[in-house]
């Protein structure tokens, strides 16, 4: 059985017309919108009993550049084994730095997509939106956001990727997996690793995260007086670095962040696969050399040279100002509390005492505490850092007192029975 397309069969047809002199050469050709020439050669290789032969001579043999049949079960075989998981682009790249395959991304589709293997990324119809444009500058602008995912696909705990991200460049700036949720300590640890490699951005874009901002009605009468709420730790922070903090009203406006955290739960989930990663440290390791080969490929050059991340200003004490802070009142005894433990402080050098003054705690990422008392450092201990920190930036509710019920008086009569007065 020959089959034959709907143009092949009007060329039979015409062709069948021109031998059977029903038809001229010239309009044969205007027919079939060929030369007098190939027609000739057409009626000429006409064949009554047989359609075989319209159809090309290269039908059914394979072509001179196709892909080898052992080359397309290797890819295969990778694809479903060793990079099961990895999208096509990721693939194809994986397939020529690590096993030296020269195939284009579109080859490397096709084989798949024959083979009944999809993609892992879904495609979605896009939405209209207006896209903003980059800043112009390196440091102008920095995104930054946190993403709880499970990143190591059962073969250890769930993870949190907290990192920030250069608007200008798309460059991922400092990133780190925790164990813990989305809280302050690692805001401030991811902080502390870009200021200390990069500088200090003019402006951070940011969600309304509690650990950012008060999201609270409670007001004291101190913060009433001053007319704005006393800032979290974070957000202090911020304030001290000089940093402008500008607050997102969607997850769309800081899109470009949430798109390098699509491609981090794709690339990165399949880095971390192959790298047989199962616990934080050998996360982080996998998480390093991506965020390097992520800044390689996907960064794009900023529209101006010159950079907007400004050095740390003279004697600036950045542990303390990455750190978290408290006030205390001491006690008539020299004693603080802090959390469910009493801390005795150390008398001054003048041997006076300051109780009932107030003094400054700051809780380093370090792990210390110290305790000091008009910038005179009095105390330092080891003391662990807070995980769950969520409580600490919202101020303590205020509880009212429980009210007393004065007793009733009660009156004797002679009889020596109890009788009740009347009480004005």
């Amino acid at each position: 059985m020959v089959t034959v397309s709907q143009k092949e069969f009007q060329r039979v047809k015409v062709i069948e017309n021109a031998v059977g002199g029903r038809l001229s050469v010239s309009e044969a050709a205007r027919l079939l919108q060929l030369g007098e020439r190939q027609v000739q050669r057409l009626k000429r290789r006409y064949r009554p009993d047989s359609v075989a032969w319209v159809q090309h001579g290269n039908r059914g043999r394979p072509m001179p550049w196709a892909l080898p049949a052992a080359l397309r079960r290797t890819i295969l075989e990778l694809a479903r084994g060793k990079y099961q998981g990895f999208n096509d682009s990721h693939l194809c790249q994986k397939l020529h730095r690590e096993e030296h395959l020269s195939v284009s991304r579109e080859t490397v589709r096709r084989v798949l997509r024959r083979a009944q293997l999809a993609s892992p990324q879904k495609r979605r119809p896009r939405q209209y939106r207006a896209r903003r444009l980059r800043r112009p500058r390196f440091g102008m602008m920095v995104l930054t956001d946190a993403s709880r995912h499970d990143w190591l696909e059962g073969r250890g705990p769930e993870l949190t990727l907290i990192g920030f991200q250069d608007d200008a460049t798309s460059q991922i700036l400092a990133a780190h997996f925790q164990l813990e949720p989305e809280n302050t300590l690692g805001y401030l640890r991811a902080l502390q690793a870009m200021v200390t490699t990069h500088g200090i951005p003019l402006s951070l874009y940011r969600d309304r995260h509690g650990i950012f901002q008060r999201n609270d009605a409670h007001w004291t009468l101190a913060e009433q007086l001053a007319g704005k709420q006393c800032p979290t730790h974070l957000g202090r922070a911020l304030e001290e670095l000089g940093i402008q903090q500008i607050p997102a009203y969607s997850p769309q406006a800081k899109g470009r962040i949430e798109r390098a955290w699509r491609t981090c739960q794709d690339r990165l989930v399949s880095e971390l696969r192959l790298a047989q990663a199962c616990d934080l440290d050998s996360a982080n390791q996998v998480l390093a050399r991506f965020c390097a080969d992520y800044n390689q490929r996907f960064a794009v050059p900023a529209r101006e040279a010159q950079r907007d991340f400004r050095a740390l200003p003279a004697r600036f004490d950045l542990a303390r100002c990455l750190s978290f802070r408290y006030q205390r009142v001491v006690g008539p005894d020299h004693v603080i509390t802090f959390g469910a433990r009493s801390i005795a402080l150390p008398p001054l050098s003048s041997k006076r005492g300051y109780a009932g003054n107030t003094v400054d705690l700051s809780h380093r990422l370090d792990g210390r505490l110290l305790v000091s008392y008009r910038k005179i450092l009095l105390l330092s201990l080891p003391w662990p850092l807070p995980v769950q920190d969520l409580a600490q930036n919202r101020p303590a509710p205020r509880i009212a007192a429980p009210k007393t019920k004065k007793p009733m008086p009660r009156i004797y009569n002679l009889g020596g029975r109890p009788a009740r007065a009347a009480v004005t």
